[in-house]
This record gives C-alpha cells, sequence and structure tokens, in this order.
C-alpha cells in the first residue's frame, strides 16, 4: 500500500521534569536502548513507508534538526518553529502552511507500539487509546460502537478510562486544519492550552467520525523513573543487539556502543551504554550512560548519567546532566 501520509512530530517540549539533562539536550534526544527516543520513532515510520515528515520544534530545534539530517537522509522533512508552548492544537496548526492531505500524528516523546497500518485504512480518521487506572493525567475518550462521542482533557472526575495515546490519523488535513483555525480565532483554550482534542470535537459536533483505535504498547519517557522504564522494556524486546566482548561480565539484557571501553565491571541489567563511554572498575543495572560519559570505582543502579558527565566513587543512584563531574572518597 503506497503511503502518502505526512508525519507530523511534535518535538518542541522543554522536558521539564528531565532537568538536568533538557537543559543541554532536547527530551527526545534522550536515550533509551540503544538511540535515542525520536530515532526509534523516525525508525517505525520509515519501516511503515512514511517519506514525509514535519517536526515541530522548540527548544534546542537545531540539535534536532543536527540529528535528522545526520541520520535520516531518506525523509522529505520540514521544520516549524513553535516559539512558544501554547498546546498540541497550537503545534499541529502551525504545519498548516507546509502539510497537506492526509496526515499521521505522533508525539514526539513516547514510545508507542501499535498497528500504524490500522491509523492509514479505511474510510475514517483515527485515534488511539488505551485504558489507564488515572485517567485524570491524560485526555480520554467516550467512544460508542468504536466511535468517539466526545472527549475530556485531564477531567477531575470519572468520565472514561479510555486515555488518547498520542496517535491520531486524518484523511483530509484540511477539515483538521479548518477546525483548529476555527478554535485558534475563538480564543478558547482548555488548561491554559489550545488542545486538539477541542478541535477534534468541533469536528464531531459537525458530524464528522472519529474511528478509535485501541493500543497496548505506550510508554512514558518524560520522568527519569518513566524514562528507564522504557529502557528497561526496548533492551527486552531487542533480541539481536550485539554486546562487545572483553575484560568485563555481562548480564543481558543491555545495550554497549562498539566504541565504549569497559573493564573489570559487571554491566546490566537493563543497562544502556552509548558511544566512546569509558567505564572502569564499576558495578551498573538499570541505568542510562549516555555519550563520553567516564565512570570509574561507581556502583550504579537505576541511574542517569549524561554525556561527557564523570563518576568516580561509589554511589547508589544518581542523575546527572552533560558535563557534570561527581568525585566521592572511595
Amino acid at each position: 500500500m503506497k503511503n502518502d501520509y505526512t508525519a507530523i512530530i511534535p518535538v518542541a517540549g522543554t522536558g521539564t521534569r528531565l532537568r538536568p539533562h533538557t537543559y543541554t539536550y532536547p527530551k527526545v534526544l534522550l536515550t533509551v536502548g540503544d538511540k535515542p527516543i525520536l530515532g526509534h520513532i523516525l525508525d517505525r515510520l520509515k519501516k511503515e513507508g512514511f517519506k514525509k515528515i514535519c517536526l515541530v520544534i522548540g527548544y534546542l530545534g537545531e540539535k534536532v534538526r543536527e540529528y535528522v539530517s545526520n541520520n535520516y537522509p531518506d525523509f522529505k522533512v520540514n521544520y516549524v518553529l513553535q516559539e512558544e508552548q501554547r498546546g498540541l492544537g497550537h503545534a499541529i496548526w502551525l504545519t498548516r502552511s507546509v502539510v497537506s492531505g492526509p496526515v499521521f500524528i505522533i508525539l514526539g516523546d513516547t514510545i508507542i507500539e501499535a498497528d500504524i497500518p490500522e491509523f492509514l485504512k479505511g474510510d475514517f480518521d483515527k485515534i488511539g487509546v488505551k485504558k489507564v487506572e488515572d485517567p485524570r493525567r491524560f485526555g480520554v475518550v467516550i467512544e460508542k460502537k468504536g466511535f468517539v462521542k466526545y472527549m475530556v482533557e485531564k477531567p477531575e472526575k470519572f468520565v472514561s478510562d479510555l486515555a488518547i495515546v498520542g496517535l491520531y490519523s486524518f484523511k483530509n488535513s484540511s477539515i483538521l486544519f479548518s477546525s483548529l483555525e476555527k478554535l485558534a480565532k475563538s480564543g478558547k483554550t482548555t488548561k491554559g492550552e489550545m488542545q486538539l482534542t477541542d478541535a477534534m470535537s468541533i469536528m464531531i459536533k459537525e458530524g464528522h467520525k472519529i474511528k478509535t483505535v485501541h493500543t497496548e504498547g505506550w510508554f512514558d519517557c518524560g520522568k527519569p523513573e518513566t524514562l528507564l522504564e522504557t529502557n528497561r522494556h526496548i533492551l527486552s524486546c531487542k533480541k539481536n543487539l550485539k554486546v562487545q566482548t572483553g575484560p568485563f561480565m555481562v548480564i543481558k539484557p543491555v545495550y554497549i556502543s562498539p566504541t565504549a571501553k569497559i573493564s573489570n565491571s559487571i554491566i546490566g541489567p537493563n543497562v544502556s551504554v552509548g558511544d566512546n563511554v569509558v567505564i572502569d572498575n564499576s558495578i551498573i543495572s538499570d541505568s542510562i550512560i549516555n555519550e563520553n560519559a567516564f565512570i570509574k570505582n561507581g556502583n550504579l543502579d537505576k541511574s542517569l548519567i549524561g554525556p561527557s558527565a564523570s563518576v568516580t566513587g561509589r554511589v547508589d543512584s544518581i542523575n546527572i546532566g552533560e558535563n557534570s563531574e561527581i568525585k566521592l572518597s572511595e
């Protein structure tokens, strides 16, 4: 099946809950498994035959541009700048000058394992949903016979446990952009932002049908603990990751860059080690060690080590950003 869809990927968020890492890196370029979050998303889109993507960039957007141009030259890419964080609806509305035809929207800060071809086939627009225990954190849908009846953004009282997971497909983007235009002109906001759910509600009120697609695999990358959880999941699923051998012990699953230098250490389980990392005389589990980091005499668990950071001495759990240094007495 020919794929004429443009994939819109909003990646303008500042990632405040992932500081200090997001002081110097956009959230979507943080590593999970063997590559950045955005890399996993783009790999999946490439696999599904997407040729055109539109990235809504903002904070540290030049780093996103550099990563995509260096690693995904086959995509036809447009970039749209969202200077002020005014909501998902606002981000999508900004793409109206460079996007036309059918669109597929996927959020840039989550790893979603879904049947993407299901979103692209058939005659209806579609939205991905998943049952959750605490729907107050999400936009939710109330469905009837497989279609959206109405939507509520982060409800205080229970109305539905079907959360919106961040996957949408629209057969005719002009209808979506028309609804977003009406929303923008009205000045209506929900929770202080211009919401995509409000634009979709306009579409439904005008008789447009939106079908629900139930999705199981949905992994958040918005906080340190969920980033590590997603890392565990990706490592457990990737059976073909090559692991170098040397003067160290590996407890799978792990990813170790071929350029990492490790000695007298135990690595794993659930550890990602980036390019040019140096690790000596250390025990590391359930952690992400980003490129060019240095660790000596460490004992790390549930830790996030930023690019070019240095850790010397025994420590149980730590979260440090790029170019930081921790030196503890033995």
